[in-house]
Parts: C-alpha cells; structure tokens; sequence
C-alpha cells in the first residue's frame, strides 16, 4: 500500500472511532447508570476500538483517554492517575525489568541451551515444553503474572538462540510463536490449577454462597479434563495458526550440548542471578500463607541484582519500551477499574443476564457463558470481571435451571482461559507483549481464537465432565 493509501486508511479508521465515541457520548445516558459512568465508558471504548482497528498504538491510545477523562471531569485526576501505584502494574513492570538479568548473566542462554537438548528437534517441541513446564510449576504460583516473570526470560533466550528477533520479520515469527504459547500457557494452567492464580480463590468464595463449596481436589478434579486437552491441542492449533517459520531443527540438540560444555561453569553473576530469582520464587510461592506482598518481593530481587552489579543503572535506561508498557497498562487499568467501581461493569452483566430468564437452561447456559467471556474485552483485570460479573452470571444461571456446580465452574475457569482475548486482558500478558515479537493486530486475532477455541473445548467437553463428576 502507497504512503497516501496507508494515511487514508488510517483517516477512515480514526473517522469511524470519533463517531463511535460521539455517539455514546451524546446518547441519552441509559436508566441505571450516572453520567459520568457512561460518559468513562465512551472513552474507554474508543481507545480500545482504536487499538483494535490499528488506527492508533496503544500508548497514543491510552494518552488521548486518560487527558480526556480528566480534562472533560469525568474523574478527578487522583482516581485517573492511581493505577500509576498499583501494586499489580509495579509487579509486572518490575517482573519485566528483573527477568533482563536472566538474559544479560547467561543463565538465560544456559536454560534455554539446556531445554533445546531435551525438545529442541523442533520449534512444535520447544512450545510444548514451555507447557509442561509451566503445567508443572503452576501450582505453587499465587500469581499468574509472577509465573510470567518467570517463563518469560527463558523464552526470550529461546527465541534470540535461535536466531530469532522482533526488529527482523523474516525470523520475528518464531519468537512471537514462542511468545504467544507462554501467554496462553498462564491462561489455561490458571484454569488447570486452583492455586495458580488468585482470582481462583475469589470466586470459588462467590460460588460457595450458592452452596459449592470448591477445594484444590474438586476444583482439580472438575478441570483436568478440558484443560489437559487444551493444553495437548493448543501448541499444534497455533503452529497451525502463527507458523513460527522454522520448523524442524533435527541438529539443535547435539548443538546446544556442545554450546553448554563451551559456556562451562556457571559465572558469579549467573549465579547471583539464579539464587536471587530462586529466592523470589519462593517468596511468591510462600506469599498466600505468610502475606508477603508480591511486588515488594520482585522489588528486593531487581534491588538485589543492581546491588550486585547484576544490573546497571545504564541497563535500566535502554529498557524504553518497559516506560511505554508502564503508562499504557496504568491507564488503562485505572480506567477499567473506574467503570467498575462506578457501578457500570455491574450494570451490563445484570442487563444482559437478565435478558436470558425464562429460557431453557442449556440455552442461557451456553449464552451467558459466552456472554461472560466476551465482556473480557472491556476489562483490564480477570479479578475485576470476577468481582463484578460472576456472581451476578451465577445467579442468573442458577434461576434458569443451569445445575449450580456445572454452571460456577463454567464461569471459574473461563475467568481464566479468557485473558488472552486482549493484550490487555491479564497483567501477565504484558511481559510477553513488550517484548515486540508480536504485532498489535496479531495479539487480537491469536487471542480471539485461542479463546474461541478454549471456550468450545470447555462447552463441548467439560460439560458432560463436569455434569458426571459434579
């Protein structure tokens, strides 16, 4: 496409946004709602329209909403600026900037060397083996987002072994192959595990006031079929839907033993690195019974690695792009949680649950879990959503005649499978994004259909599971 074209296109886009938002902005406020609750809501939508059309970059996007919201009084500048202390943002900015000393010590090369020896014949083995990995660890995780800092260093060590970079895009797609497959990793081992993420926790609390009462064995027990069969079809679904380029490397294991006896023993600063991240994990680990705060955790070990000399000051200030992550994930959480706090998040699930009564129960089963996972695209946070939506979808169910273990669990597990229908849908994605193996438009479609593709495994197969062991 001509320069010309590409602007005129672009003009099109940024037309169709502005008239979107003028007219939910001028509509007449719906019953229920306050002004000022819709009015968020017309900003929020816009921005993220925008990012979906690629008619602006996220950080463009975000900037536009958060002057909008304070320059037009929709929120008082305290309330749009607040994310900016989020302890959720921190964490994953902080995840991010700690998981540069894996690469820059070697311990990131010599994991990555060491996992190609055991499944690196080909890329398909390498995305499997970041499954099992995770699989495997994800139950002593509290956090999704902390198991991303984790994984995702040794990923980006993968990707840049093997040749591949985000500035090239001839060899960018097998990092963002990588990366796409450690994002939706996180999400279905969420599901899988109910100690894998916190949001778990909470909504088993909001089905147990229906009278499920869920533990780590029902809760495992419920999961493992549609999650295990997720986890079996996903690294092949998106090989299929992202192919990552190279393909077969049936001499990379026999390479990578030698490359590790050449690297030899570990350095002081690979060590440093490993015993430090070690100690985080089992800070994170141990967080839940000891309340330990998993950003202060993550800060003491970025402290550590530049006491050290791990990291520089001059390390931290080539990482521009992890300022860029920080001021569009801020804003956009804050606003989020905003629409949330503000009553409107509530007022669209009981208006959309609602509209189902009186329809048979597989019916409105099939529709408010739909509905529920779709409704992921206004949310920046998979425990806001479980806040806001799933007691209110619960309810709903339960009053059409859904069997409350079969529809509770449907809402639990979706809360996790679906946060990768956004970029922005889970904190832990936003590691993986900014590492810029992936474009915008690719993060949407990878995301709708891997969530498409959860939600039919779940509906198909869970349903009868769940309704024989439930």
């Amino acid at each position: 496409m001509s320069t010309s074209g590409f602007a005129s296109a672009r003009n099109l886009k940024l037309a169709a946004v502005l008239l979107v938002f003028c007219g939910l902005w001028f509509m007449p406020v719906p019953e229920g709602l306050t002004r000022d609750a819709w009015r968020l809501f017309a900003i929020f939508a816009a921005a993220i329209l925008s990012v979906v059309l690629n008619a602006l970059p996220l950080l463009t996007s975000a900037l536009l909403a958060c002057a909008l919201v304070v320059l037009t009084g929709t929120l008082p500048p305290a309330k749009a600026y607040g994310s900016f202390a989020n302890s959720t943002v921190l964490l994953v900015v902080t995840a991010f900037l700690v998981s540069q000393s894996v690469v820059k010590s070697g311990l990131g090369k010599r994991i990555s060397l060491l996992v190609v020896s055991l499944f690196g014949k080909s890329t398909l083995g390498l995305a499997y083996s970041i499954f099992i990995t995770d699989t495997l660890i994800s139950p002593g995780f509290p956090s999704n987002t902390a198991r991303g800092g984790v994984l995702f260093p040794v990923i980006l060590a993968l990707a840049q072994n093997s040749g591949s970079t985000p500035d090239d895009d001839s060899k960018r797609r097998l990092g963002g192959y990588l990366m796409f497959c450690g994002m939706a990793s996180l999400a279905i081992t969420s599901a899988l595990w109910f100690t894998a993420t916190s949001g778990n926790p909470i909504g088993a609390g909001l089905a147990a006031e229906h009278g499920l009462q869920v533990s780590f064995g029902s809760w495992l027990l419920a999961s493992c079929v549609p999650s295990l069969l997720v986890i079996a079809l996903l690294p092949l679904l998106l090989y299929r839907l992202f192919p990552p380029g190279i393909t077969d490397t049936p001499h990379a294991p026999e390479h990578a033993r030698r490359e590790l006896r050449t690297m030899g023993a570990m350095s002081v600063h690979e060590q440093i690195t490993a015993v430090t991240f070690a100690v985080m994990i089992t800070g994170w680990v141990l967080a839940a019974p000891y309340e330990l705060n998993l950003t202060a955790i993550a800060l003491a070990g970025l402290a550590t690695l530049l006491i050290s000399g791990v990291l520089t000051l001059d390390d931290m200030q080539q990482q521009g792009g992890t300022l860029v992550t920080f001021i569009w994930l801020a804003v956009l959480f804050g606003i989020s949680g905003q629409l949330n706090e503000m009553g409107f998040m509530g007022y669209v699930g009981e208006r959309l649950a609602m509209a189902l009564e009186g329809i048979s129960w597989p019916l409105a089963y099939v529709s408010l879990l739909v509905i529920y996972v779709l409704l992921h695209y206004m949310f920046v946070s998979q425990n806001a959503q479980v806040l806001a939506l799933l007691g209110v979808f619960l309810d709903v169910g339960v009053k059409s005649g859904v069997p409350v273990a079969l529809m509770a669990y449907a809402l639990l597990f979706a809360s996790s499978y679906f946060s990768v229908i956004t970029p922005q849908g889970g904190s832990q994605n936003i590691i993986f994004v900014a590492s810029g193996y992936l474009k915008q438009g690719e993060l949407y479609r990878l995301g709708l259909l891997t969530t498409t593709f959860c939600l039919l495994v779940f509906l198909v197969v869970g349903t009868p599971w769940i309704l024989w062991v439930g």
